[in-house]
């Protein structure tokens, strides 16, 4: 099914969610407005089967250990003749038709591929779901930056896929963490991924085009060091938290604790030197006792 509109326009915006007043003509060699639906399911299934590892694994009766020995005489004991433990009747036996371990795999040619991948686009092109990213030029990797932009977009509770002008690892590691943003380079692109987003952000230069930087609206997102600097007099005004005047009884409680049992430790040591001075006085006065005795 052929589009009557070969020249599909997408709006276009900054890295930081402002909007251009220029659109994007998407290039005719992609975006022709065919859409060919069974390309793009022969696509899909072969790429959702090619993720399958296919290590389902069961044992016949002749790879399950045990089971060498009859298990009673074949006459005389009224029950059924049995020959094995390991038959597939038996627990532990064996499986019949099981799953062994094979390849899922599945081989889609290369112009199918291509045809399917821009089925995908086009069909994203009409829905109005591109939207052309001037240029993803991250000194490092900052997931607050994406966060901010898909915000801005208004596509923040959308499946966004994210596809640059080739390899950029600042931007990969910036959406990782998120669990609706996919980035990767165009190039690697295929038809599930494209299928899967609802919103696909694509670079300027991934497709072709150059835009000139424009004067940004939104504001730049701050710096680490200057939300650490701003963080820094808040951060003394704040007062304890229930965690830290926990914490800070729980001390106070064990300093008590330690303190009786100190007091108690010196004062039964003052009454055992009390009662052994004692003791020593009283063997002394019974000593002379003794000896005036012996002079008389």
């Amino acid at each position: 099914m052929a589009d009557t509109n070969t020249t599909p326009q997408a709006s276009a915006y900054t890295a930081l969610g402002t909007a251009r007043t220029d659109k994007v003509t998407l290039p005719e060699s992609t975006f022709d407005g065919v859409i060919n639906v069974p390309v793009m399911h022969k696509a899909v299934t072969a790429f959702l089967a090619n993720q399958r590892q296919g290590n389902a694994s069961t044992k016949i009766r002749k790879y399950v250990i045990g089971g060498n020995q009859k298990p009673w005489k074949q006459k005389g004991t009224g029950r059924a003749r049995q020959g094995s433990t390991r038959a597939p009747h038996w627990v532990g036996g064996g499986t019949v038709f099981g799953p062994t371990p094979r390849a899922y795999d599945q081989y889609v040619p290369r112009q199918v591929r291509a045809l399917a991948k821009k089925s995908a686009l086009n069909a994203r092109a009409r829905e109005g779901s591109i939207i052309v990213i001037d240029a993803f030029n991250y000194d490092a990797p900052r997931t607050a930056a994406l966060v901010a932009l898909t915000a801005r977009l208004d596509v923040a509770d959308k499946k966004v896929l994210i596809l640059t002008d080739g390899v950029k690892q600042n931007v990969f590691l910036s959406g990782r963490n998120l669990p609706n943003v996919h980035v990767m380079p165009f190039t690697d692109s295929s038809t599930y991924h494209i299928l899967w987003s609802d919103v696909v952000l694509v670079e300027a230069g991934a497709i072709g085009q150059t835009l000139e930087p424009v004067k940004e609206t939104a504001a730049p997102l701050p710096t680490r060091e200057r939300a650490a600097a701003a963080e820094r007099p808040a951060a003394k005004k704040r007062t304890a938290t229930p965690a830290k005047a926990s914490a800070t009884k729980s001390v106070r409680k064990v300093a008590k604790k330690t303190a009786k049992k100190a007091a108690k430790s010196e004062a039964k040591s003052a009454a055992k030197s009390a009662s052994a001075k004692k003791k020593s006085t009283a063997k002394k006065s019974a000593a002379k006792k003794s000896t005036k005795r012996k002079e008389k």
